[in-house]
């Protein structure tokens, strides 16, 4: 029996590229229209960002809540999980994460960031409602898109819009950095060019988002 170091992530990759983004092409061919709602709610956490007033967070939380767990369910344990047997664990994560987006869409209305944080957020959820654009750019049918709400990658690209803008607890950051990893490591395993997409944009939110705490820290030790 073959050490288990030995093996690659392509020896647990039981499907290719074509069999991956046929996924998304049946199920947009089955929900539609429920595309418009999805992208509803994702102009809903942009308005939110662009308009922040006192309960705009809650409303910024609700939103992906609700597209974790549908994702989650739909994608994940509906369709994934046909060709990928890790799928129930990803579906677990999502739901998870529905969980902790949902308890803060409860608490206390969050106070949102400013100055380049609140434009580099701003631009993520801009990313995420244009998202499906990247199928055509990379050759495939628009069938293939992936839209916010309903396919796992624009879904944590918004979330993490959402985690910076009103500075989110560490501990709502680490499922979706780590989707963010899992998803680039089967697109570069699918040769899928898309694969480059996810980690330039955690990266660049994570050393943001910790540049924070710092920045207040200096605020508040000013105004002693």
């Amino acid at each position: 029996m073959s050490e288990w170091w030995t093996y690659s992530l392509s020896d647990f990759l039981m499907f290719s590229a074509r069999s991956y983004y046929r996924q998304f092409a049946l199920m947009n061919r089955e929900l539609w229209p429920l595309h418009l709602l999805a992208l509803a709610a994702g102009v809903l956490l942009l308005a939110c960002m662009l308009k922040p007033r006192a309960a705009a967070s809650r409303a910024a939380f609700a939103a992906p809540a609700l597209a974790w767990a549908w994702v989650g369910w739909a994608y994940h344990l509906e369709r994934y999980a046909d060709i990928n047997t890790g799928a129930p664990w990803f579906a677990a994560g999502f739901g998870v994460q529905a969980v902790l987006l949902a308890w803060m869409a409860l608490r206390t209305a969050a106070q949102p960031v400013a100055g380049v944080q609140s434009w580099l957020a701003r631009s993520l959820m801009i990313a995420a409602l244009a998202y499906p654009l990247l199928a055509p750019l990379a050759g495939r049918s628009l069938m293939q898109a992936e839209v916010f709400g309903l396919a796992p990658d624009p879904t944590v690209v918004a979330t993490l819009g959402a985690l910076l803008f009103w500075r989110a607890p560490w501990a709502l950051w680490l499922i979706p950095l780590a989707w963010c990893a899992i998803s680039s490591a089967t697109l570069f395993e699918l040769r899928a060019a898309q694969g480059w997409v996810l980690p330039p944009l955690a990266l660049i939110t994570v050393v943001f988002a910790f540049r924070l705490p710092a920045r207040d820290r200096r605020r508040s030790s000013g105004a002693q």
